[in-house]
């Protein structure tokens, strides 16, 4: 068995203050993908360096308390790529990927930051040329011939199951009829499925995986499902359990938990 498990942090030492890395100590994940650690490696003690059972790797920003991306892992990969050759994105630590070559095939795991487009005009064009570069990228891994998980914060809610009010949310980044029209793309065109939706693709507010910090948004679950797992063809057999962990909160997101039904 394989457990995966993604989540944007808002912080890493803020999410460990929270009780995050006591939470993943009992949770048997094997890979953790981390998103937003807002901090640089030099800056980190050994034990969210290298939690307790894991090697730690990051792709962080070059701006201090900002963005970046990291990996916690049982096992050491047989390489790590961080960035996609794309200036602009890399200094933001928005991609890191581990390579493991595995007795029953390859195997990658994508730790992924979009940006997000709710700030201003220009971050959301930002974020137009991130998916639009990046969706390239998704095709030469589907093509790669190994089987990959991309994890990710996406700061895209695909349907209108997706979030609490989507009526009045037509018009915001997260959920505009271009973004949803690209991760729309991805899962058909693209050919990449969606983890969680294999095994409950008519759920709602159970989906859930981000909350405004504004209001009563988390008390009256008005939330948004941003977080998923995209896997490759392949992996679609072995997606045997999903969930969204809300018993405790570290960030405004929650862990999105995936289990596949193979040998690691």
């Amino acid at each position: 068995m394989l457990r995966v498990i993604t989540l944007n942090l808002n912080g890493l030492r803020s999410a460990s203050s929270k009780g995050f890395h006591t939470w993943l100590a009992g949770t048997g994940a094997d890979i953790v993908c981390l998103q937003e650690i807002k901090a640089q490696e030099a800056d980190l003690a050994e034990t969210l360096l290298n939690p307790a059972g894991y090697s730690g790797y990051f792709a962080c920003a070059e701006k201090r308390g900002y963005s970046g991306v990291g990996i916690y892992a049982r096992r050491e990969p047989a390489r790590i790529v961080r960035g996609l050759g794309v200036a602009e994105f890399d200094a933001e630590g928005r991609y890191l990927q581990a390579d493991y070559e595995l007795a029953d095939g390859p195997l990658s795991v994508v730790s992924l930051y979009v940006p997000s487009g709710s700030s201003s005009e220009e971050r959301q064009e930002a974020k137009f040329r991130f998916l639009a570069g990046f969706r390239p990228h998704l095709d030469s891994l589907r093509d790669s011939g190994r089987r990959v998980i991309v994890c990710a914060d996406w700061n895209i809610a695909p349907r209108e199951i997706d979030l609490k009010n989507w009526k009045s949310n037509q018009k915001n980044s997260g959920f505009l009829p271009e973004e949803r029209a690209w991760i729309a793309q991805v899962l058909t065109q693209g050919q990449w499925t969606d983890a969680y939706r294999t095994l409950y693709p008519d759920t709602t507010s159970e989906c859930y995986t981000w909350w405004s910090n504004r209001g009563q948004a988390w008390a009256n679950n008005v939330g948004w499902r941003l977080d998923y797992q995209l896997v490759t063809p392949t992996l679609v057999p072995h997606v045997v359990a999903s969930s969204v962990y809300k018993a405790q909160r570290f960030s405004d997101h929650a862990p999105l938990v995936v289990d596949y039904q193979m040998a690691f």
